[in-house]
């Protein structure tokens, strides 16, 4: 294992932890380690573990978009109330931090949909999205470790 692989192993677990705690770019950022990686090795082996890993990022962020929007339509949530939530949630972010963008969200949601439906079923609307979301991050964060196992092959292998 060369000095390269421990770098692009570190800077995949930062895009890991991005996908998480959604303040970096995570799967940008696995898949940019993962170039660099493959041009800094090269070779026709290093550069299908980059075409492999860069199409599992892309199909998991489809599927990403996909799933959780369906979800979201088939409970009744419109995406103005997941704007008031992303916004509320960037202010969040600022105000308390680590667990503000969270807080915010949950809470811009919430107020949302309480304008729009009432007290009874603002709550459940606000789980619906928060779960899509949730569902979200899973999703991303399991393309991306795929993407990031196939690069851990790709380094035995080359």
């Amino acid at each position: 294992m060369t000095t390269t692989d421990v770098v692009v192993g570190l800077v995949i677990l930062v895009g890991l932890v991005g996908i998480v705690v959604p303040v970096l770019p995570g799967s940008l950022l696995v898949l940019a380690a993962i170039g660099v990686w493959a041009a800094l090795t090269s070779g026709a082996t290093a550069w299908a573990v980059f075409g492999v890993a860069a199409l599992l990022l892309v199909a998991g962020t489809v599927v990403k978009f996909l799933v959780p929007g369906r979800r979201l339509q088939v409970a009744g949530v419109p995406n103005s109330t997941l704007w008031a939530g992303g916004a509320l949630g960037l202010v969040g972010f600022f105000v308390v931090p680590v667990v503000g963008l969270v807080l915010g969200f949950v809470l811009g949601v919430y107020l949302a949909e309480l304008r729009r439906l009432g007290s009874e079923q603002a709550w459940p609307a606000t789980r619906a999205a928060v779960l899509a979301v949730g569902l979200s991050i899973l999703i991303e964060l399991a393309a991306a470790l795929l993407a990031t196992a196939t690069w851990v092959v790709g380094v035995i292998l080359v």
